[in-house]
Order: C-alpha cells, then structure tokens, then sequence
C-alpha cells in the first residue's frame, strides 16, 4: 500500500479527530477568530513512517503554521489500529488567569477516542 492509499484509508478517522481536537479548542472559550489555525486533515503534510516494532508503516500527518513553516501539530496512525494527535495552541487560558494552554491531545482508536487540553500552571 502507498502513501495515497494510506491517507485514504484514515481519511473518515482523521475528520472525525480532527473534530475532536477543533472542538477541545472551542470549548476552552477563545474569543471568536483569536484562535487563527485549526487542525483538518486537507491541510497535512503526509509521510509513512516504519514501525520498528512491527515493520509496517504508520501513517503520520503533520500540520504547519504557514507563516513561518513552523511544525504545529501531528497525528499518527500506529499498524495496530491506534493513534495519537497533538495540536499547539500556546495561549494563555482565555478565563483560568492562572493557566497556559499549550495545546490539545487525542488519543485512542476508531471505538474509543478520548481528548483534553494541555494546560500548565502559570507560576
């Protein structure tokens, strides 16, 4: 299987992901437009990637800002049918004064993705 085959077969899983990660973005409160990139799986760059434990390629997908080409989120799709995701936000909580929001993470499988924000406390 290539890489075209790949990104076609983990394009339903990679939207709804996607949505996921969009939505553990919204629900943090940013005003409308101060969060200017969100993850979608049109606008990744694609690589397979040799699992070493396995020997099959993952599929990886990877999202730049476009301003600086500065890597700002991935998802991987792991041979035994997981993945994970993480997409940058870097932003102070928009009502938590004492919190960073540095970004937001999805995990699981096709039955059971779970997500949540990555916050550190502001010292």
């Amino acid at each position: 299987m290539d890489l075209s085959d790949h990104i076609a077969e983990h394009r339903q899983q990679a939207e709804i992901i996607c949505q996921r990660l969009n939505a553990e973005i919204d629900k943090l409160g940013f005003a409308a437009g101060e969060i200017k990139l969100y993850p979608s799986y049109d606008e990744a760059s694609f690589v397979l990637v040799k699992d070493p434990y396995t020997g099959d390629h993952n599929l990886s997908c990877y999202w730049h800002n476009k301003a600086n080409s500065q890597r700002v989120g991935r998802l991987q799709f792991n041979s035994g049918g997981s993945f994970y995701a993480e997409f940058d936000v870097v932003k102070a909580h928009p009502s938590k004064a004492k919190w960073f929001v540095e970004g937001v993470t999805a995990w699981g499988n096709t039955d059971n993705i779970k997500s949540e924000a990555k916050l550190i406390p502001i010292a």
